[in-house]
């Protein structure tokens, strides 16, 4: 492999590695924000996501440099390929943190209404799955991805409990309604992210394995059991 590509590829995963620590970092604080109700907190998250978006273009901008200077073929164009993609997942990540702290300065302002799903199992949850889709990246573990992609069911199914909760509670005390409402942006906003989670397990197994499984995933996870030592990267 030509020298210089070698050096161009390892700056760009150590460039999207700290993107990612950026997202995964702002989840967590927009979380917090969340749980504590923290305004200056939910600030914190909206100017940091500013700081993402200047790093997801200056990674893009290395991708297509890459793919123009170089032609990778084979794994090492997988590779980017699939930096490409993070990187763009990753940033809407950083949108759902900073919409996620958007909603605090409301919750502050609308009274009390109890919290229509259960915030410990969903942003535990979530936060999982964005670690768990950046550890499956930084270490090719294409198991570990299959597993992020079936745990995006657990946020599915607690989401769609909050749109009935939402629904019941506004019936019953009308005047929570904005809270209620704000509280349900929360929810969609925590259900995206473990999305854009799994978006990132499949990116990862695209990477490894040359396989796209956006409707196939227990094929691909057949495969993955079968042929465990298979990474696809001569491929």
């Amino acid at each position: 492999m030509n020298a210089h590509l070698v050096k161009d590829l390892d700056k760009l995963k150590a460039q999207i590695l700290r993107v990612a620590a950026a997202v995964e970092e702002n989840v967590r604080k927009s979380v917090r924000a969340l749980r504590e109700l923290s305004a200056p907190l939910a600030e914190d998250v909206v100017y940091s996501d500013r700081k993402i978006d200047e790093m997801e273009v200056e990674t893009e901008e290395e991708c297509l440099k890459i793919l123009a200077l170089h032609q990778p073929v084979a794994s090492d164009l997988r590779f980017v390929i699939t930096v490409l993609k993070i990187n763009n997942e990753l940033e809407h990540i950083g949108d759902m943190s900073a919409n996620i702290a958007r909603r605090v300065p409301f919750l502050l302002r609308g009274g009390k209404a109890p919290i229509p799903f259960d915030i410990d199992k969903m942003t535990s949850r979530t936060v999982y799955m964005l670690k768990s889709s950046i550890d499956a990246f930084l270490n090719g573990d294409e198991h570990l991805a299959v597993g992020v992609c079936s745990d995006d069911s657990i946020v599915d199914e607690e989401n769609r409990r909050c749109y009935g909760n939402v629904a019941s509670g506004i019936a019953e005390n009308p005047e929570a309604a904005m809270v209620y409402i704000n509280y349900l942006l929360v929810s969609k906003s925590l259900e995206r992210i473990a999305d854009l989670c799994t978006n990132i397990a499949e990116d990862v197994i695209y990477m490894k394995r040359s396989l796209i499984v956006r409707h196939n995933l227990d094929e691909a996870a057949k495969i993955i059991k079968m042929s465990p030592d298979l990474d696809g990267s001569e491929a």
